[in-house]
């Protein structure tokens, strides 16, 4: 498999689960099971964010190792 093919992969898996974070965060469902969800938006977005970060550095890095040690 090309090189580019696994980074598009990984951006691709990383996008769906951003979508979905947000449809989920968005929801009906959510705010009825959550009525103060939307009172903590910047602390709920805070930590959504370091979570991605962590993830992503985390998924390039072992990445970057298997590549390194293919």
């Amino acid at each position: 498999m090309n090189e580019w093919m696994l980074y598009l992969l990984i951006f691709v898996i990383v996008l769906f689960a951003l979508i979905a974070t947000i449809v989920v965060g968005v929801s009906a469902k959510n705010k009825e099971g959550n009525p103060t969800y939307d009172q903590r938006t910047g602390k709920n977005l805070l930590r959504l964010t370091w979570i991605y970060a962590v993830v992503l550095f985390g998924g390039y890095l072992v990445f970057a190792l298997y590549m390194y040690y293919l």
